[in-house]
């Protein structure tokens, strides 16, 4: 049964650490970027001692002028449950690792459980083993932390290494609960509770995404920071602090992509993910968001508006407002803005999504939640009267404004548009902004995951893998409660490929086979769908013949599921913009993921790509 105490409020707040392995690079490097990140201390991996040409006393001495406290040394493999003399041998080997520590102003060491084919499965013998070996830790005043790791020969689960630590009975060794070793197992976490606050020695954490494979490849490669994954990291925390403990939140991750990639953001995206643990776990309350309700503007950057501006009058938007001292233009349809900022953007690349807008209840507040998770704040230039915006800016660098639109309690960003002479509006079928798409670089994507989820207090769905004709991308969506706000997260297949992503603006209308008929018939270029897709349309879906007709003819594909339907259609690409026409029946929430492969093929064979 769960421990039913509450976890102290904020009693983890001032401690937080991370594993040298957690990032890219040389050790110095790594050192300095954790630090400037806003970590309290650091875990110095092993591996990331021997590698460098600074000696134990020049480490020390970094830390110290960086300001982090050296919380842990590791990783000491293999120790316990051995014959005799293979264990003296360990303990002359446990010496040298000692003197380094002395050297280093460690004095915790991590002590993993064997997997060692050598050691046997005797608690007896393990608990002796390491009873002597935390005797001679104890003389040179250091601790030990024993920890069960998931694939260890005989003790692979943390109550187990507990017993063990029990019944070794000394006072230099505790334990090292680690979130992706329990968790991983499926082990039960309310078993923590029956440890002694003081025996708990040190909290490591990792999250992971629910992969079905061998569990050492899933540790070694696949953990993420808190939040990114789906595993409940916070069920361990909230029950470490409930048992006492009171040491550091360290994370220890093993990813291919981060030791990939810059030290610098990783370790910011690392302590948010902290920060947003500790709200999770009911530790720490950073300022709670203020839920964005909608889209107020989507925003492109481009040199040469025209194109774009022949786009938008084919689908019915109507320019009306300048802004008042910068290059931009509001066009309008329905309660949908795009704005064009010939100000910025690249010819080679054409025009690019650069900004969206947030309909937020108290914009303010929602800034100060993205500055508490260190989420970088974007300067503006501002003319005398015009509205106060905040932004920050999410991974990718879309830059993200906290607005309120048309709100006699508050400044209204619209009110920086001078009207202009409009032309006689035609009728459109475009009602809202449905959803956007950001195409995250590669090594990005699980911390633009965490960024919306945690700075904007956004809800992660499900991540999917879709079939590109040139191989597999990955797409998470995450969306406001009532669907107001959805954002669809794209990761290209591979480094390199970021550039040949596309971003889109997916407009919601009232009937989109009108909408697309209308468009067409006014010069727009939507995208060809292949015949072979609507005779496997009618193959797999019962549709009224008409209707089929129809979707053909328009150009329009079909989704639906047991909450309703979806159909939408797509312009061709301007620059690396297109548009998506949809509509929505029933309480459909999806994007039509089952025809993303057909519209990827046909933007390819509209570009030229064979």
């Amino acid at each position: 049964m769960a421990d039913p105490r509450p976890a102290p409020a904020g009693r983890l707040g001032a401690r937080k650490s991370i594993a040298t392995v957690s990032l890219s690079g040389p050790l110095s490097e790594k050192l300095t970027a954790i630090a400037a990140a806003g970590f309290d201390g650091v875990e110095i991996f092993e591996n990331d001692l021997l590698g460098t040409p600074l000696r134990p006393e020049e480490i020390r001495a970094r830390c110290a002028d960086l300001g982090l406290a050296i919380d842990l040394y590791q990783p000491m493999r293999d120790i316990e449950a051995v014959p005799e003399d293979v264990f003296v041998r360990n303990l002359r080997r446990a010496e040298r690792k000692f003197d380094v520590m002395r050297r280093l102003g460690a004095d915790l060491l991590l002590v993993c459980s064997s997997v060692d084919p050598r050691a046997l499965d005797d608690d007896a013998l393990a608990a002796e083993q390491l009873h002597r070996l935390a005797a001679r830790a104890h003389e040179h005043g250091i601790r030990i932390a024993y920890e069960a790791l998931a694939w260890g020969r005989h003790v692979d689960t943390y109550d187990h290494a507990w017993r063990i630590v029990e019944q070794a009975g000394h006072p230099a060794l505790g334990t090292c609960l680690d979130s992706f070793h329990i968790l991983s197992r499926g082990s039960d976490v309310s078993g923590i509770a029956a440890i002694p606050g003081e025996k708990i020695f040190f909290l490591q954490l990792a999250d992971a995404p629910e992969l079905a494979m061998d569990v050492l490849q899933w540790s070694r490669h696949h953990r993420c920071f808190p939040g990114q994954g789906g595993l409940d990291v916070a069920s361990v925390v909230s029950a470490a602090v409930r048992a006492g403990y009171d040491g550091p939140l360290s994370l220890e991750v093993f990813n291919d992509v981060f030791r990939q990639a810059e030290a610098a953001p990783t370790a910011v995206d690392a302590l948010r993910s902290l920060l947003v643990l500790e709200e999770s776990a009911g530790l720490a309350a950073p300022p709670a968001p203020s839920l964005p309700t909608g889209f107020a503007f989507a925003e492109l950057a481009t040199p040469d508006t025209e194109p774009v501006r022949a786009l938008l009058d084919a689908l019915g938007f109507a320019r009306t407002g300048r802004h008042g001292s910068k290059p931009v233009e509001l066009w309008e349809q329905g309660e949908a803005r795009i704005l064009l900022n010939s100000g910025a953007g690249s010819r080679r690349s054409g025009p690019a999504l650069a900004a969206v807008g947030l309909e937020t209840p108290d914009p303010a507040q929602a800034a100060r939640r993205a500055e508490a998770l260190h989420a970088p704040v974007v300067p503006r230039r501002r003319a005398p009267g015009d509205a106060p915006l905040d932004a920050v800016a999410a991974p990718d660098g879309t830059e993200l404004f906290f607005c309120r639109t048309g709100r006699p309690d508050h400044p209204s960003w619209t009110g920086d548009f001078e009207p202009v002479p409009a032309a006689a509006r035609r009728p459109g079928h475009v009602e809202r902004i449905d959803h956007v798409a950001l195409t995250q670089p590669w090594h990005q994507f699980d911390e633009a995951v965490l960024f919306h989820r945690g700075v904007l207090g956004l809800t992660v769905h499900e991540s999917l893998d879709l079939a590109d004709p040139y191989g597999l991308f990955r797409s998470r969506a995450v969306a406001g409660p009532d669907g107001g706000v959805r954002l669809a997260l794209n990761v290209a297949p591979g480094p390199g490929a970021d550039d040949q992503m596309l971003q889109h603006i997916a407009l919601a209308t009232d009937d989109v086979i009108a909408a697309a008929r209308t468009a067409r018939a006014r010069g727009a270029a939507l995208l060809p769908i292949p015949a072979n897709y609507y005779d496997d349309l009618a193959a797999r879906h019962d549709l009224d013949p008409q209707l089929l007709d129809a979707l053909r003819e328009s150009g329009v594909l079909y989704d639906r599921d047991e909450h309703g339907e979806f159909l939408h259609c797509y312009t061709a690409a301007v620059g690396r913009v297109f548009f998506e026409l949809v509509q929505r029946t029933g309480t459909h929430q999806g994007y039509g993921a089952p025809n993303a492969g057909i519209r990827l093929a046909a933007q390819y064979a509209h570009r030229g790509r064979p």
